[in-house]
């Protein structure tokens, strides 16, 4: 009976050494944990079955197989590649990730494993856009943190739109809300050829020579390893059939390091980062306030509506006002975002129509629209939450049902209804982050395109949450106001020192 205890002990032993210490590890071979974003294809995507593929994920496997690693991949997306990396908490990444002198100053790269550069996509019917000249007072669309990005703020006058993934980019040039698009021309060229935006050309001419690089934290002792086994994959051959698979060419001579690829840039203390960054931050503010005002405003109105309507008695607008609320709850607000600035035009073009629509009034109707379904609900139980004997003595004063819900129900319901109403103004505001996705500069988009250029998150996203910080604390302050007002025991006459005198006597 002992011997069988021990032995299971011994098991259970074994089994967590397994799983805490990697068995992988425990056999001599060490894993990485490689940073990846698959909507880059044919860098890196998934397949119909799910599963990460391209000519990055080959390259690093290979290079893992060279050099007695293995791989684990994690997505990130694209703008947070370099902040993980900085922070340690992967160990390398893939990503079309060109080697620039400010990258190289926040992490290390490998030796160049691709030769790329940028090009111009515009739509088949523009003939007057074929280099970076042309784009001066144009609108340009760009994904955040790459190079393209950077290459557009050079441009003269030109009105920059920034989106999180170059296929929004791409979307959004095809449903004619910019004028191009400046990205990598692999890329570029890919997505054309893959068929799903058909009305879309990509520039012959480059307008940079670029090398991309595989990244990792600064002074990791994996970059060593990572070079090895890429050193060994170019010259064996492994190298070239994969760029054969993905780009059907050979590839080109690629050097062993990039001039001026090291070249280090001024850096800037905390206080410095968040001094230069607070004009950029506060107008951003602005754009956030004005998206919750007016988005709270129109929500109000139609929630109310549909908050009374859930009340009627005609069961056909109970079932609609149900159906509204059910949708609008039961999906995620950034969904809706996409259904309503992509999709809306893109199904309105297959008709055969030419329709736009503009990204504010996009960002207002999405935010309005789901801010209505939470008010309905909460109005809904307000107006439920007042006794029936009010509404009897309306009826006995000779008020009909419309007088009765204006008069006597609402006001009374409305200061039941503040607090969860503060809540709600609370979220919307927060979820003005959200409108991001469609190059909405609202603040939490101000700070990510900061973070792009000078790679300081903390600083950056701590100034971002403070500001939040502060307009959550402002209108939880504006909302407790109200309800002090409204609180019918705040406006007892006071019984003043005389009149207690008088009444003793």
């Amino acid at each position: 009976m002992f011997k069988r205890k021990l032995r299971s002990l011994w098991i259970a032993l074994f089994c967590t050494l397994l799983i805490v210490l990697n068995p992988v590890r425990v056999f001599g071979q060490s894993t990485l944990t490689v940073a990846v974003e698959p909507v880059y294809a044919p860098f890196e995507f998934r397949n119909d079955a799910g599963e990460i593929q391209g000519f990055d994920i080959d390259i690093i496997r290979e290079i893992g197989k060279a050099a007695g690693f293995g791989v684990r991949f994690q997505t990130i997306t694209f703008a947070g590649i370099i902040p993980a990396l900085q922070a340690g908490t992967v160990d390398a990444a893939v990503g079309a990730i060109t080697i620039t002198p400010q990258r190289s100053q926040v992490v290390d790269f490998s030796r160049p494993y691709f030769k790329a550069g940028l090009a111009i996509a515009t739509r088949t019917n523009t003939q007057n856009i074929s280099s970076i000249n042309d784009l001066q007072g144009k609108r340009v669309a760009v994904q955040i943190g790459t190079t393209g990005a950077l290459e557009a703020e050079k441009i003269p006058n030109a009105q920059i739109r920034t989106f999180n993934a170059a296929v929004l980019a791409l979307q959004e040039l095809s449903n004619g809300n910019v004028d191009a698009v400046v990205h990598d021309a692999p890329i570029l060229q890919y997505a054309l050829n893959s068929g799903g935006l058909k009305n879309l050309r990509v520039s012959d001419q480059l307008l940079t020579s670029e090398y991309l690089g595989i990244p990792t934290p600064k002074g990791s002792p994996n970059l060593a390893k990572i070079n090895q086994g890429l050193g060994t994959i170019l010259g064996n051959g492994t190298y070239a059939n994969i760029y054969r698979k993905y780009f059907n060419a050979d590839p080109p001579q690629l050097p062993e390091t990039v001039p001026n690829g090291e070249q280090q840039t001024r850096s800037t203390n905390w206080f410095t980062t968040m001094q230069n960054a607070l004009p950029a931050l506060l107008t951003g503010t602005l754009v956030t306030i004005q998206l919750a005002l007016i988005s709270a405003v129109i929500g109000l109105a139609l929630g109310t509506l549909l908050g009374i309507i859930r009340l009627s008695k005609n069961r056909y607008l109970r079932w609609f006002a149900r159906a509204y609320i059910d949708f609008f709850r039961g999906t995620p607000l950034l969904v809706q975002i996409f259904m309503i600035y992509f999709g809306i035009p893109s199904v309105i073009k297959e008709l055969g129509l030419e329709f736009n629509l503009d990204r504010f009034v996009a960002a207002i109707l999405a935010l309005s629209l789901n801010a209505a379904a939470y008010i309905a609900e909460i109005v809904r139980a307000g107006i439920g939450s007042i006794d029936v004997g009010q509404t009897e003595a309306a009826d006995s004063l000779g008020l009909d049902s419309r007088q009765t819900l204006r008069y006597i129900i609402f006001p009374q319901a409305f200061r039941r209804m503040l607090p969860p109403l503060g809540n709600q103004f609370i979220s919307l505001l927060k979820d003005t982050t959200l409108v991001a996705v469609i190059g909405f500069e609202e603040l939490f988009q101000r700070g990510q395109l900061i973070v792009a250029v000078n790679y300081r998150p903390f600083e950056l996203y701590a100034l971002v949450a403070l500001i939040y910080l502060a307009l959550t604390l402002l209108s939880s302050q504006v909302f407790s106001y109200l309800e002090r007002r409204m609180n019918p025991a705040q406006h007892k006459p006071k019984e003043n020192k005389r009149d207690r005198v008088l009444v003793q006597q």
